[in-house]
């Protein structure tokens, strides 16, 4: 059931949030990516900590470029009306953490590997 595994409540960043804001947020909320929206709510990238530890150690990369330079611009997203099982398989062939449940661009929620997994221990680990 897409519902087990969907957070509703994310944190979502802007475009021009810096590298270092996302990385704080992230931190303080425990989080290892977040989708990344525009002024209207709609999704526009994905970003995640190794994404922007990746760019970091390029010399002359900071930690002040804005989130828009290392977001990931095609974001793989499911809908509403998938199964949890082609959500995971989607998450393995594109090897990512988390995709956003999406609604005509617009963010309903989002799946992560450890929602996934928490649901399969709790529906077949008994």
């Amino acid at each position: 059931m897409l519902s087990k595994i969907i957070t509703y409540d994310i944190i979502k960043l802007s475009p021009n949030d810096t590298l270092i804001k996302a990385l704080e947020i992230m931190n303080d909320n425990n989080i290892n990516g977040a989708p990344v929206v525009d002024d209207n709510g709609l999704l526009v990238g994905m970003i995640v900590k190794a994404d922007i530890y990746r760019f970091l150690m390029d010399q002359g990369h900071y930690d002040t470029c804005p989130v828009e330079w290392v977001m990931t611009k095609k974001v793989i997203t499911a809908s509403k009306d998938e199964d949890v099982i082609v959500i995971a398989k989607r998450l393995r062939e594109n090897d990512i953490i988390a995709i956003p449940i999406v609604d005509n661009n617009t963010i309903l929620g989002l799946a992560t590997i450890e929602n996934i997994v928490d649901y399969f221990i709790e529906t077949y680990g008994k």
